[in-house]
């Protein structure tokens, strides 16, 4: 049966009867259990109004990066008798994300027709009892839940009774809506489980006159026209991505007619396009955005065809290039194709094509990559270069829910690793070669500041994984918390920076006599340092200080582990079981294990 995204990708969908219907077929193969997914999702949404059509569109569109989204939506208007009821399938349904949409004709009411009714501190009390109303139904929710919550904020009106002299109001009708929507935002700024969704920001995009359709408005309480749902269940995929790490590290770009405008090898230096001029600004600006996403940690490198020391002129001594050498994290200036080049910069970044997006101005390079490496998200760049900036904003891919140490630090890490390969190969042996890295390891259980991170790793990393389970922030907390299970992560550092968190193992300890690892992954980055020795050494002493007679590892293969499907058997493990894709290894703590000598761990 096809994937998910194979079904997408038959026909993308072309607006709202195209998106129920994917939605509705892909609801009925999950219930077949013929659908072949990535990972799956549980989303409940409250709602004041009607949101029919919601599920199936919103389905369809998480299909599109293979995910199943398992949705419940509450009777419209329900919502605080779902949110107060401790019985309610809201929480039986144990959802993952919990979107609360709450519209301003709802709540408002009479408000919102006769906001000069009130007086000034009339108009301020709104505001306030509408505030403790939001924090209420917040606040119980996630008491009970775990669950992200992703609050609408409410939609500030185009009209009112004042007109054009609104503005001159001690305190005015849309300003009083305006303080709701900064109250809401401030209370939550710091908060890792509760998100506004910009719901005003949403019709201002697309325009508030045309968000409502008064007649199915009037007839079935619907207040977002069905034109536009595809769009709201857009926004709301981002968040989904987010949860699921669905998101993509790098951004790998052509150069003449992609960073700067002509051929640098017929122009020269001189003759490219980039800079404060008609001609130049598109490329310009589109570099400066291009850096801003750089700056919260998405690698740059350089796909392009071209003489490397022409490009290389243009990229150190325009005065107009905004993104530096020191910007890219590999670069590939040849005459090779683009599809051999690429997979030879994955190998250099050490990630993997699906973590690619790809920008080229060439249609038959955009077409070469698409259909020899579809893992790789290939951008389709209008001919227009004024449009440039504008396509990179509208894409989905570089959405986070929080900003780790470890992705605001990211392109310096790159940085380092160049040095790192520099020294291994003025090296004779690896043993020296780590030994001369003076490396440092921290191993520490899961805590609040980690977890996003830990999570992270178990839905990003692919090569150095024993079992490819992926968890969320949610389900990792709730093995945190359990005394059957510990959660323990490495971070690595030398003498050239800090990798960040690059190692987790997750153990099973439910009875005495064994421990069993659930969970064995290390970072690309870190491989080959041999601190997944280190993290296995202080699991099995750990195992043996408890008084354990044995350690069970599991390896189940996938398309993209086999790197290490000897790991348990070259580090002492007796293989007990096995099957075609599945195996299990057993370490007896009487023996010992060692880890190299020359590494420094501690334990925090």
């Amino acid at each position: 049966m096809d994937t998910p995204v194979k079904v997408f990708n038959k026909r993308s969908p072309d607006g709202f009867i195209d998106f129920l219907s994917l939605g509705k077929k892909l609801e009925i193969l999950n219930s077949q259990d013929k659908l072949k997914i990535d990972s799956s999702i549980n989303v409940a949404i409250l709602s004041s109004s009607s949101m029919n059509g919601v599920s199936s569109v919103l389905t369809a569109q998480c299909s599109s990066f293979n995910v199943f989204s398992n949705i419940y939506v509450a009777e419209y208007g329900q919502y605080a008798q779902e949110i107060f009821n401790s019985e309610s399938r809201l929480y039986s349904f144990n959802a993952d994300l919990i979107i609360i949409n709450i519209d301003f004709k709802s709540i408002a009411e009479g408000y919102g027709f006769l906001p000069y009714k009130e007086t000034e501190e009339g108009r301020k009390s709104w505001l306030n009892e509408t505030i403790v109303f939001f924090e209420g139904l917040v606040s119980e929710v996630t008491r009970k839940s775990s669950a992200k919550v992703l609050l609408h904020n409410l939609e500030v009106p185009v009209y009112s009774p004042m007109g054009i002299i609104e503005n001159k109001e001690t305190y005015g009708f849309f300003e009083s809506v305006e303080d709701v929507n900064r109250e809401l935002r401030d209370k939550y700024k710091l908060s890792n489980q509760v998100f506004i969704f910009d719901f005003n920001g949403f019709c201002s995009r697309i325009g508030k006159a045309n968000v409502l359709d008064y007649k199915m408005y009037y007839l079935a309480d619907i207040k977002v026209k069905t034109h536009f749902i595809p769009d709201l269940c857009s926004d709301y995929s981002k968040y989904i991505q987010s949860l699921l790490y669905k998101t993509k590290k790098c951004i790998v770009l052509d150069l003449d007619n992609t960073l700067w405008g002509g051929i640098v090898g017929e122009v020269g230096i001189e003759g490219v396009h980039l800079g404060p001029t008609p001609e130049g600004r598109p490329f310009l600006e589109f570099q400066k955005k291009l850096l801003a996403l750089h700056s919260k940690g998405i690698i740059l490198a350089i796909n392009s065809k071209n003489n490397e020391d022409d490009a290389m002129e243009v990229i150190k001594n325009h005065p107009y290039m905004v993104l530096t050498e020191e910007c890219f994290a590999a670069t590939r200036i040849n005459w090779d194709d683009k599809v051999s080049n690429l997979k030879s910069l994955v190998e250099e970044i050490s990630i993997g094509l699906d973590s690619i997006v790809f920008f080229d101005d060439d249609q038959m390079n955009r077409d070469m990559v698409r259909t020899l490496l579809p893992e790789v998200s290939v951008v389709e760049l209008p001919k227009d270069f004024s449009l440039y900036v504008d396509t990179l904003e509208s894409l989905n891919y570089f959405e986070i829910l929080s900003l780790s140490y470890e992705d605001t630090q990211r392109n310096k890490m790159y940085q380092s690793e160049k040095k790192r390969k520099k020294l291994l190969k003025n090296t004779q042996t690896l043993p020296n070669y780590l030994r001369s890295l003076n490396l440092s390891i921290y191993i520490e259980e899961a805590k609040k500041t980690t977890i996003p991170r830990i999570a992270q790793l178990t839905q990003k990393t692919n090569q150095f994984n024993l079992t490819t389970q992926r968890h969320t922030e949610k389900s990792i907390q709730v093995l945190a918390n359990n005394n059957d299970f510990r959660v323990i992560s490495i971070r690595v550092t030398d003498k050239f920076g800090d990798n960040g968190i690059t190692g987790l193992a997750i153990i099973s300890i439910k009875d005495a006599i064994s421990w069993q690892i659930e969970t064995f992954l290390l970072s690309c980055r870190i491989i080959g340092r041999k601190a997944e020795e280190v993290l296995l050494a202080y699991l099995i002493n750990e195992a043996k200080a408890h008084n354990a007679k044995f350690v069970y590892g599991y390896f189940v293969e996938s398309k993209k582990n086999s790197l290490v499907k000897d790991f348990y058997s070259i580090n002492g493990f007796e293989k007990i079981d096995s099957t075609a894709q599945e195996s299990t290894w057993r370490f007896d703590t009487k023996n010992d294990y060692k880890c190299p000598s020359y590494i420094k761990y501690k334990v925090l």
